[in-house]
């Protein structure tokens, strides 16, 4: 089922896929203008650094995580958020196991099945 535009997702209905050693990606919600994604990371993954075109606004859902912006770093613990420009280098190394809650706009089209 296409879920692009679908105004509602169920966690328990949404698979996980593979996103780099150690992490874990579930797209929740998606239309043209944004994506709302889920990233696991267990203790020690890492995200590493790469650029998009994509606004980027992320939500540390749990755990502990240094997260790098255009050669800032700081350490991030659950509730705490930050904001990537488009283009901007970033990455993240997860300190505990734990989820970041990221939204894009646009959409992240390379996200989605072939």
């Amino acid at each position: 089922m296409d879920r692009m535009n679908e105004p509602f997702a169920h966690d328990a209905d949404l698979p996980w896929e593979p996103a780099g050693q150690g992490v874990l990606r579930k797209i929740l919600t998606y239309r043209d203008d944004v994506m709302m994604v889920r990233v696991g990371f267990q203790a020690g993954a890492i995200g590493p650094a790469h650029s998009h075109p994509h606004i980027q606004c992320s939500l540390v859902e749990s755990g502990v995580f240094d997260i790098t912006i255009s050669g800032r770093t700081e350490r991030l613990v659950a509730g705490d958020s930050f904001t990537v420009p488009p283009d901007a280098v970033h990455g993240a190394v997860a300190i505990e196991a734990g989820i970041l809650v990221d939204v894009f706009t646009p959409m992240r089209r390379d996200f989605l099945p072939a």
